[in-house]
């Protein structure tokens, strides 16, 4: 029996699920999704997860605490996909090599990696913080993390592989501050280290196109449905604003599938009755 291809999903849950970080700010308390089509109750990692595991993909999803990811892996088995769970802290070198360890020699190199990650730091600040010089050097920190040496180590685990092998998708789940600087405003996490995201999707593409590997830069330009995001009175009021994260994830599978003669390199997804961020 062949062996299925793998697909590792780092940030494979929200913090705006039901019993997420954000939705635990927004809204003071954890909410039921059980009325919620299983599509959105994780956001984008959750869809993603999904949709690889119903293409016939091993499906990897990396979380901080394995407890995030157990109802979304329920969910995946009973759809009858294969996945499993690896503990990943992107802050943390030793983690993210530990996790690559674990996903080698359990799972096989990964055919695909969608790098999913997000942050919270910075949503906490009220208006009269939204100026740099409130924002701690910790919260600066974190976003670094998470939006440029995250990657980076995680690109230097898996890339030698698809370099070697002549194929493979690396893919970055990115949003409109990274296409550039802008104030930070209420509610938002310190977005602007995402440029040095769609930056480093840049130079693995000039650097390992020619060897076979797709990069591509995904820009969800929008509020991405799932419990936390529903909640909100902005999308209850505007509907047609909400993303929904099935149709996100075919999207990302769509990159994958490309053609090597016509490959995408970024992709800028926006609702319909919005004007395009730029």
């Amino acid at each position: 029996m062949a062996q299925k291809p793998i697909a590792v999903v780092v940030g494979a849950t929200s913090k705006w699920q039901s019993d997420g970080r954000n939705t635990k700010l927004a809204h003071g308390k954890t909410l039921d999704d059980s009325h919620l089509p299983v599509g959105v109750r994780w956001g984008i990692g959750g869809a993603i997860a999904q949709k690889f595991a119903q293409e016939g993909f091993r499906v990897v999803l990396t979380t901080r605490a394995r407890a995030n990811a157990a109802a979304l892996a329920d969910a995946i088995k009973t759809q009858g996909g294969d996945c499993m769970i690896v503990e990943m802290d992107l802050v943390s070198e030793q983690s993210i090599a530990s996790a690559f360890a674990t996903i080698r020699q359990e799972a096989g190199d990964p055919d695909v990696l969608v790098y999913n990650a997000g942050y919270l730091e910075g949503r906490d600040l009220p208006p009269e913080k939204e100026l740099l010089e409130y924002i701690s050097v910790e919260m600066l920190d974190t976003a670094m993390h998470i939006a440029s040496r995250g990657p980076f180590l995680v690109a230097k685990e898996v890339l030698p592989a698809m370099r070697k092998r002549g194929a493979g998708s690396f893919f970055f789940s990115n949003n409109s501050s990274s296409l550039r600087g802008r104030k930070r405003l209420t509610g938002q996490s310190l977005y602007y280290p995402r440029v040095m995201m769609r930056t480093l999707a840049q130079v693995l593409t000039e650097e390992y196109s020619e060897h076979g590997v797709h990069v591509a830069n995904v820009v969800i330009d929008g509020t991405i449905d799932s419990p936390g995001t529903r909640a909100l009175p902005k999308s209850q009021k505007q509907p047609d604003m909400v993303m929904n994260p099935v149709k996100i994830a075919e999207a990302f599978y769509y990159l994958h599938t490309q053609d090597r003669s016509c490959w995408t390199h970024e992709l800028q997804l926006t609702p319909f009755p919005a004007k395009p961020s730029y």
